[in-house]
């Protein structure tokens, strides 16, 4: 599989054909190498595959490729999906056995890719008007994020009235996302010899007061628009100490704390504070959540076109991107989100024909 939409043009160019079997063209885009910051052949193929439609206009910014219909329809959706992996650990190759599609980014999420390059290809007369935006850098820090990127350079291209972002959701639907914050919790003492440690003041000794708090903490899940997020305050990092014989006059816990969608940055950031309080709380790392805006009629009509239930997304995604745009958005794609990033990356391919024909029909005419 994947062998026969892959070819190079002159000049060493990769092209795709998008018109093969969605499997097939996800193993495609496997086998181009796109670890986050070298993401440049993969968007030179779908730029230019996607460029052959003439129902679609396409620019490029950086490395994200965007294309969409003109139709004046009245309403819009934006597909939103990253082409960028984690870096390969022996899976950077496709393979395929009992059903099952292997290799980096299998899952997180070149399959979403495949469907989203094969249908902006395929529907040139939807019954919607969509956009579909192929970015890079997602998995690295948010300043580098293709998404962000054009949305600051081209704003009218992330415009619309529904967002799906094609992240794996084991092809349901999940609703909006939790935010994140991470920040620094720090104690102070007083160096000494350690020979003579009745001098100084411990102040790796003095965190344990920072982790008790968090050991008693009890997060809550908490219900919005029907859907219950579960919170997390979690230590992921401690730090103090500068050498084997002196008492330690600093040390530091790093907390991440996943929070509700109901909460703002700035709420959650109190909620630390006021936990931590008579601590130093530096705030080194912050995305807000995204509510999942099933209010919205589009979103109504897509679930229930679907017909699945919707559950609430945990983990942070660019749906809170399309939050802070004012754009409900919903997470749906092929794959278990357990197995991103992991040795042995796989996904079913009935799941990625699935999500493609729930798409297609979807966004089809009836």
């Amino acid at each position: 599989m994947g062998a026969i939409t892959l070819e190079r043009m002159s000049g060493d160019v990769l092209t795709l054909d998008l018109s093969a079997p969605v499997a097939d063209l996800a193993a495609s885009l496997i086998d181009i190498s796109s670890p986050s910051g070298h993401e440049s052949d993969l968007a030179d193929a779908l730029e230019t595959a996607l460029r052959e439609a003439s129902h679609l206009e396409v620019i490029r910014h950086g490395n994200t490729v965007a294309a969409r219909t003109q139709r004046g329809l009245g309403s819009r959706v934006v597909w939103a999906g990253h082409i960028d992996t984690v870096p390969s650990n022996g899976n950077e190759k496709s393979s395929v056995a009992d059903g099952v599609l292997a290799g980096r980014g299998s899952v997180d999420m070149k399959s979403g890719v495949a469907l989203g390059a094969k249908l902006a290809a395929e529907i040139s007369e939807p019954s919607i008007d969509v956009t579909w935006i192929f970015y890079d850098n997602e998995e690295v820090e948010s300043a580098k994020n293709g998404l962000g990127l054009l949305g600051v350079a081209h704003p009218e291209w992330i415009q619309g009235d529904f967002a799906i972002v094609g992240e794996p959701t084991n092809a349901m639907v999940e609703g909006g996302c939790n935010g994140t914050i991470r920040v620094e919790v720090s104690t102070t003492g007083r160096q000494a010899h350690s020979a003579r440690s009745w001098r100084g003041k411990n102040a790796i000794h003095l965190a344990h007061e920072i982790l008790q708090r968090l050991a008693s903490y009890e997060p809550a899940s908490v219900e919005v628009e029907g859907l219950s997020y579960r919170e997390g305050m979690n230590a992921v990092g401690i730090a103090g100490g500068v050498a084997g014989n002196i008492i330690p006059d600093r040390c530091t816990v790093t907390v991440n704390y996943r929070f509700a969608p109901n909460k703002s940055v700035s709420e959650a950031v109190d909620h630390v504070r006021e936990l931590f309080s008579g601590f130093e709380v530096v705030v080194v790392d912050e995305a807000p959540g995204a509510r999942p805006g099933l209010t919205n009629t589009l979103v109504q009509d897509f679930v229930a076109a679907l017909g699945l239930d919707v559950s609430a997304k945990y983990g942070w995604t660019d749906v809170a991107r399309f939050g802070e745009w004012g754009i409900p958005a919903l997470n749906y794609g092929p794959g278990d989100p357990s197995l991103a990033h992991s040795d042995d990356e796989r996904v079913d391919i009935a799941q990625i024909e699935a999500c493609y024909r729930a798409l297609k029909s979807w966004l089809s005419p009836q």
